[in-house]
């Protein structure tokens, strides 16, 4: 795939979930929740899940910001559901080292890159290191929201 296709398909994906937010909204009886604010641009995040048995049910994010926040909050909602509390984090730790250009976790790279679905596509944000707390930012949130109940901060 040459480098202008891949480009071209990074900024209709991102233009896409940023247009077309996945699981935009706040769920009606979350388990978990938690509020970031970004302070460098301003982008702020409210991310909820539903966990049942240690597996998130349901997650879903609501805020403002830049295209590459809320691009990448619709596809963590997208990569999150159905995986243990465990498997989150493990996979909020891949995606932060994957794009901010630190070798990865002990997850496999082929593994992580199949889970991580189109947020995979985030992985260029290393070559802008101004936008990589805008692409962590609800990843950040919900591995937060896992490790308390009830809490607001910025990153």
């Amino acid at each position: 795939m040459g480098l202008e296709h891949l480009s071209s398909l990074y900024q209709t994906v991102i233009m896409d979930h940023y247009q077309h937010p996945r699981n935009q909204g706040k769920l009606d009886q979350p388990t978990h929740h938690m509020e970031l604010l970004n302070p460098t641009c301003g982008d702020a995040i409210v991310v909820e899940c539903r966990v049942e048995d240690s597996v998130i049910q349901e997650v879903a994010f609501s805020g403002y910001g830049c295209a590459i926040s809320m691009a990448s909050a619709s596809m963590m909602t997208q990569a999150m559901k159905g995986l243990t509390i465990n498997q989150a984090k493990d996979l909020v730790e891949a995606f932060n080292a994957l794009i901010g250009g630190q070798s990865q976790s002990q997850l496999d790279e082929e593994q992580v890159k199949n889970q991580l679905k189109e947020a995979v596509l985030l992985e260029n944000i290393k070559q802008f290191p101004a936008r990589y707390k805008c692409a962590v930012l609800a990843w950040r949130a919900l591995e937060k929201g896992l490790n308390h109940e009830e809490s607001g901060e910025a990153i």
